[in-house]
């Protein structure tokens, strides 16, 4: 920590001297994680000559971008120039520019290089950069009577107030204003400002996750988290009334091909009745009907049980990208805890449009690589006393994580199991995962933490990126034939330990920039420009064609292992740990390219995702008293795994969701055209 904190000293001392003679003014912005924990800060200097240079860093769980910015503003608001240099959150190379003289706009990236000719206003979006960007924004849309001020490459940001409120620092005060920003992303972004004739950022909050003040204010957080809080339930809430469908009285789902999660396969078809958000009857199609009040004509499609995503951290604003995938099931793998409390609680109730979660627990060593969310501890009585928490507010599983002190894991796993949980996770520092079974682990997650068996030493930290860099390094090598290897995966077999292996995640360690990351190729054209353009950019440091290539065979060695997996009859479960929703669509398709046919990829995501969350009495199949988590498919996906990306309707918790409203909601491209509608029926004389 000392030699990172000199290293810091010395390049902001570097950066400060930099500076020109003129008059120099500084905003300084404290980046804290949610359990209050300082983990970056951003330094804006403005001088008299009309140069602006940005110091940002933020470093947590082991990983973080660092970035140094210049730019200059034009008479609009908008920059003029602008250059951003440093490394991304993964370690690759940042190193992007932008000009524009006259209507000739240009920018270059390591990714992508453009220009385009404009008048008029136009605000360059970078692919990486400082919370600057959002203070430019905000200034130069409040010139504009429109509030709407044009993108580059393109789109169109506005923006609204939507909340205000006084701040004390000492006796200081000031009125600073809510915002609401849209246009980038597929979510509206909410920001803090100074009021006045020319705006800028005073703060940035994500609830649950950072917030990022000006120093000296840091004590508003929690009153400005509230008034924040409330304007996103606003919209929220108003997502929720539109796009969920309440489905009143005894509703009949005709003529739809059941798949059988159990034999893997697609039935005869069925007409489904539903009733009070479970399945009440299942009967063969064009049977009479007694009782029903509404009815929706499946048309010979296939009805999927709902999909499970086993490795999600829920956000509130994800919901609707993981209803309309058909993911009615997330099994959430840590998050802030006073925040996942507040999501069950709204989805239960219907205000939050979302999948129905199964916590897991986090659990966390004291490190300066700490992941600070669940709860950070250092002894066996805390640990004990967090497992309590987690257990009497009804979490089924325990997440252990890469700073957890491997001296007390097999006492914190007996606890565990004592109490009723599962427990799975990264493996501890200076352990690997044969270490981890001893210790008593039902679950590991990540392909690299399965490579790092066979790869890592005890004195290999793995909290560093290092536990990215040597699979992508050494799996290329690693013999599967190996008595290591096969010992290793006879043991998983005979313990039943299940694997989330998140494939689609790990895609980023091959990617280089400038091409779209593989499970992204499909979706990309559906995306908003912005979000569209996010998926070209790599994140690992590859800096030549043999680097690349060496990670291009490791990448297929670890799909190709997890095959062997389940080749061998080891549990897999399907997860992100990504965008949610299309990036499961994803890991079935990597399923498929590691071995499985289409039929048991669908297999893993429903029947296996209901018992490894211990949810198998409820969900995982369609069957008569389960819930009606039911997903209405174009096309064959027991056929080809990309039709899993053609739903056409979802039931869950009693509502009809069609993901094409969700996705025109967001700005997405629908992937369907014509949907299944629910009609009233006349009421039939018993």
């Amino acid at each position: 920590m000392k030699a990172l904190k000199s290293i810091f000293v010395f390049a902001i001392f570097t950066f400060y001297s930099s500076i020109s003679l003129a008059d120099v003014h500084t905003t300084k912005y404290l980046i804290f994680v949610e359990n209050g924990k300082q983990a970056g800060e951003q330094i804006v200097q403005r001088d008299d000559n009309g140069l602006t240079k940005v110091h940002f860093i933020f470093k947590d769980n082991g990983r973080g971008p660092e970035l140094n910015e210049e730019f200059r503003l034009a008479a609009d608001g908008t920059m003029s120039d602008y250059s951003v240099k440093g490394n991304s959150t993964y370690g690759a190379v940042v190193n992007e520019s932008y000009s524009r003289k006259g209507n000739q706009a240009s920018w270059t990236s390591t990714s992508e290089t453009g220009t385009k000719t404009i008048d008029g206003a136009a605000l360059y979006v970078p692919l990486n950069s400082s919370f600057e960007i959002a203070s430019i924004a905000i200034s130069a849309l409040s010139a504009r009577a429109d509030n709407a001020l044009p993108l580059l490459p393109t789109g169109t940001l506005a923006q609204v107030k939507v909340g205000q409120l006084e701040v004390v620092k000492g006796q200081q005060k000031q009125m600073v204003q809510l915002l609401s920003q849209t246009g980038i992303g597929l979510s509206p972004n909410f920001m803090w400002a100074t009021i006045g004739e020319k705006p800028r950022l005073f703060a940035l909050i994500v609830p649950g996750y950072m917030r990022a003040i000006e120093e000296g204010w840091e004590a508003n957080g929690d009153a400005m988290l509230a008034v924040q809080k409330a304007a996103e339930n606003q919209v929220l809430n108003d997502w929720a009334r539109q796009l969920q469908h309440p489905l009143n009285g005894l509703t009949v789902v005709r003529n739809a091909r059941i798949f059988d999660s159990d034999k893997a396969k697609v039935g005869a078809p069925s007409d489904v009745y539903v009733l009070r958000g479970r399945v009440t009857a299942i009967l063969p199609a064009g049977s009479p009907t007694s009782g029903a009040e509404a009815e929706i004509d499946a048309a010979g499609r296939i009805l999927m049980p709902g999909l499970f995503d086993m490795h999600g951290h829920v956000g509130r604003w994800e919901g609707g990208l993981n209803i309309a995938a058909g993911v009615t099931s997330v099994r959430d793998m840590g998050n802030d805890n006073t925040q996942m409390q507040l999501m069950l609680d709204e989805v239960a109730k219907g205000v939050l449009l979302g999948p129905q979660v199964v916590p897991t627990g986090f659990l966390e060593g004291e490190s300066p690589f700490s992941a600070n969310h669940g709860f950070v501890i250092k002894t066996l009585a805390e640990a004990k006393n967090s497992i309590d928490w987690y257990a009497q507010h009804g979490y089924p599983q325990l997440k252990i994580y890469n700073s957890f002190p491997k001296e007390i894991l097999k006492d914190t796993v007996a606890y565990a199991h004592l109490r009723g949980m599962r427990v799975s996770g990264h493996i501890p520092v200076g352990l690997r995962a044969f270490e981890a079974l001893d210790a008593g682990y039902d679950e590991i997650q990540h392909i690299n933490q399965l490579m790092l068996n066979f790869l890592a030493t005890p004195k290999t930290d793995t909290r560093t990126l290092d536990r990215f860099i040597l699979p992508a390094e050494k799996t290329a090598a690693l013999d599967f034939e190996s008595k290591q290897v096969k010992d290793f995966i006879a043991r998983l077999k005979a313990k039943q330990i299940s694997i989330d292996s998140t494939l689609a995640t790990f895609s980023f360690l091959r990617q280089r920039d400038g091409s779209v990351n593989e499970p992204f190729a499909t979706i990309a054209d559906h995306m908003p420009p912005d979000v569209k353009r996010g998926f070209s950019v790599g994140t690992m440091k590859i800096d030549d064609e043999i680097t690349h290539q060496r990670y291009e065979k490791s990448y297929a060695k670890m799909i190709a292992f997890v095959g062997l997996l389940y080749k061998a009859g080891v549990p897999l479960v399907a997860g992100t740990d990504e965008l949610a929703g299309f990036t499961l669509h994803s890991e079935l398709a990597l399923l498929v390219k590691a071995g499985l046919t289409p039929a048991q990829a669908l297999q893993v995501a429903t029947r296996n995702g209901a018992i490894y969350t211990r949810t198998q009495n409820d969900r995982g199949s369609i069957s008569v008293g389960k819930l009606a988590d039911l997903v209405l498919v174009d096309g064959d996906p027991t056929k080809d795994i990309e039709d899993i990306r053609k739903v056409s309707a979802v039931i869950t918790r009693g509502f009809l969701v069609y993901p094409n409203e969700v996705h025109k909601t967001l700005g997405i491209k629908p992937f369907v055209t014509g949907v299944p509608e629910l009609k009233a029926l006349k009421q039939n004389s018993k």
